[in-house]
Order: structure tokens, then C-alpha cells, then sequence
């Protein structure tokens, strides 16, 4: 692979940045809270399983005593 000057891959770089299509804003906005919501509805059903194994673990030591 032949060496590129830094000017010559700074113009590459600029090149292809130009060709990225970025979302607006309310795309960006969108996404934001949807990724928000789906975090949150996981936290919870990972507290609800991480609760009911925690009571099965203790009901099934428990039942020794």
C-alpha cells in the first residue's frame, strides 16, 4: 500500500465525511428516546427476574433450616 501525504488523506478524509448522510434532528431526538425506553423496560424485567430467582434461591436454602 503506497504512503499518502497528511494533506492528501486530509482531503480523502473531508472527501468522504461529505458522503455520510446525517440524520436530523428529530430523527436524532427519536432515536434518542426510544433507545431511553427500551434501557428502562430492561432495567425493570431484569429487576423482576433478578427478584424472583433471588426469592427461589432463599425459598429452596430455607426449606434445610
Amino acid at each position: 500500500m503506497a504512503k499518502i501525504s497528511p494533506l492528501e488523506f486530509m482531503r480523502q478524509v473531508r472527501q468522504e465525511v461529505s458522503k455520510v448522510t446525517w440524520p436530523t434532528r428529530k430523527e436524532t431526538i427519536i432515536t434518542s428516546i426510544m433507545v431511553f425506553l427500551m434501557v428502562f423496560i430492561c432495567a425493570v424485567f431484569f429487576l423482576i427476574v433478578d427478584r424472583l430467582l433471588a426469592w427461589g434461591v432463599s425459598f429452596i436454602l430455607g426449606m434445610g433450616a
